[in-house]
């Protein structure tokens, strides 16, 4: 038996969008499923947004999206960040350098007082990203 945490990104729209962008970052497989597909659209312009969208990346790293389908209210008031760690220098400095591309920075990837490498940013599709590197010399 195991129990398994998996963050799930909700957009108003422009999921496929961020979970494109989200492959190129973390690699893997990539399944998206649509409203019309699943024939479960209302409204014609809800046909091609994403019902629920997977990305199994590599390193076990597991990522879910979906868009809201009209009518459906969409939370404003909350905010998430997804943090990324480990001791996989490359892997994360690599995952790091991706999600830069078009980012807000918030935080350089650069040695942390912990004596950890440490960066934070802001994505282009609004997520917020902490990177860990636990031990890194980078």
């Amino acid at each position: 038996m195991s129990v398994r945490l998996n963050p799930y990104l909700g957009f108003r729209s422009g999921a496929r969008e961020a979970l494109d962008f989200y492959h190129s970052v973390f690699h893997g497989q990539l399944t998206i499923g649509t409203f019309g597909e699943a024939g479960m659209s209302q409204d014609p312009a809800d046909a091609d947004k994403v019902m629920h969208g997977q990305l199994e990346g590599e390193n076990g790293l597991l990522l879910m999206a979906s868009d809201a389908p009209t009518g459906m209210e969409t939370p404003s008031e909350s905010t998430i960040s997804l943090s990324l760690s480990g001791d996989d220098d490359e892997a994360l400095t690599r995952y790091w350098n991706g999600l830069a591309d078009g980012a807000t920075i918030i935080e350089p990837l650069t040695k942390a007082p912990w004596g950890d490498t440490f960066g934070m940013l802001t994505d282009r599709f609004r997520v917020t990203w902490l990177v860990n590197i636990s031990g890194s010399t980078s």
